[in-house]
Order: structure tokens, then sequence, then C-alpha cells
């Protein structure tokens, strides 16, 4: 039993590890469209950004019509 435990360790150790040879070389149609709908939420994320402060910037600039002086 022992001299089994041994012989199996033993060519699980030294066993070669089976690796893709070039997986990496091109990008495949998944990373496309993972970036693709990463872009889609970053534009959906600034558009309303943006507009907020184009409100600000504006309502900071413009002097208040309807305002009274005493």
């Amino acid at each position: 039993m022992r001299t089994a435990i041994t012989t199996i360790i033993a060519a699980l150790a030294t066993t070669p590890a089976f690796a893709a040879n070039g997986a990496a070389d091109e990008p495949g149609i998944l990373m496309w469209a993972f970036l693709g709908f990463g872009a889609v939420i970053l534009v959906g994320q600034a558009v309303p950004a943006v507009m907020l402060l184009i409100g600000m910037f504006k309502g900071v600039v413009r002097a208040p019509k309807d305002v009274k002086e005493n």
C-alpha cells in the first residue's frame, strides 16, 4: 500500500502542466463584448454628470432676474 501511494505521488508530481498554447494571443468576442458593455455603462454615467455640471455652471454664471434690491 505504501509503495502504491508513493508511486501515485511521484506520478502526479512529475506530470507536465497541460496549458493552452497561445490562448492569450488574440482577444475573443466575449472580451470585446465585456469592454463594450463597460463603455456603455461609463457613457451612461457620464452624460447625466456632464449635464448636471453644465446646469450648475449656468446657475452660477447667470445673475438672478427676479431679485429686488432695496
